[in-house]
């Protein structure tokens, strides 16, 4: 069952007796449980590797900052997390922090390979027969630039239908482990409603909250709407990394550790914690100091 030992920040990094590093881990990162698909995807087909989980709760939503404010936020974060964890890799599991500060935490911190999180639309373009795609996401990921490039570089044909969603967002942190069925799908199916009014017929989920929704978004827009995600993908190119750079752990090494932290004045609800335990081997919380 997973542990919860508080963590207290300490200038510019924090320590705590229960975390005892025996290798170089991969971190990965979110606002909140929105990466944990990402991270549950790459544990599931990379056993020996050892990962730690950040949910940076304390600073929940990120799509309704600046992009500035992400930066600085993540900088300082990483700061800490860095120190404490000395990882041989770094996941950024969320599609607005990658959009937002991917290119200047690898310039801050060049030593360590990084892979941030975009929305799938190039399968989707190349798929979509209508050449109507939609992007569901958070106001920074949507807004961004880069989503434009990326529509450009693999279909400039294609229309792009972007909405912002960040009620679902908040839905699938706050409300997801007690919703049944019936209040999921009155969540999800204004959106898709909206897109399929488009006549889209493929959307992209650009925010990795909604993956914890997947069945739901997959029910309520089949049989003509298609879903695309970026998980297996993200997934590949970290696997990549690590043949590349040879830094993979392998079976017959000291036990893989599972981690997770998170940011805040406190852990979640008993249900979330006990859906938890099954993934990680230790919950932690890490005090911010503002």
């Amino acid at each position: 069952m997973a542990r919860a030992a508080a963590l207290q920040a300490v200038g510019q990094g924090f320590k705590s007796p229960y975390l005892h590093i025996h290798r170089k881990m991969i971190i990965f990162l979110d606002s909140g449980i929105g990466g944990l698909p990402y991270f549950q995807y790459f544990r599931r087909y990379n056993p020996y590797e050892s990962l730690v989980y950040t949910a940076d709760k304390a600073n929940f939503p990120y799509g309704k900052k600046t992009k500035q404010e992400i930066i600085r936020i993540l900088v300082s974060l990483f700061e800490k997390l860095i120190d404490q964890f000395q990882p041989k890799l770094v996941v950024l599991a969320c599609n607005t922090a990658s959009v937002s500060a991917l290119p200047i935490l690898r310039e801050t911190f060049p030593h360590i390979p990084w892979v941030g999180t975009v929305p799938a639309i190039k399968p989707a373009i190349i798929e979509s027969r209508n050449r109507c795609v939609g992007v569901l996401g958070t106001d920074r990921t949507i807004d961004d630039p880069y989503i434009t490039e990326l529509a450009e570089k693999y279909g400039a044909d294609a229309k792009i239908i972007r909405i912002s969603a960040p009620d679902i967002v908040e839905f699938a942190e706050k409300s997801l482990f007690k919703a049944d069925n019936a209040e999921k799908q009155a969540v999800i199916s204004p959106y898709i409603k909206k897109f399929r009014s488009t006549g889209a017929d493929a959307v992209v989920l650009g925010c990795t909250h909604f993956l914890l929704l997947q069945d739901t978004f997959r029910t309520v827009a089949a049989p003509d709407i298609k879903i695309y995600d970026s998980v297996i993908g993200v997934s590949r190119r970290i696997e990549a990394i690590l043949d590349e750079k040879d830094i993979r752990d392998k079976e017959g090494e000291k036990p893989a550790e599972c981690r997770l932290i998170f940011t805040g004045a406190a852990l979640p609800e008993q249900k979330w914690l006990k859906w938890i335990s099954n993934v990680v081997t230790e919950v932690s919380v890490l005090h911010e100091k503002s």
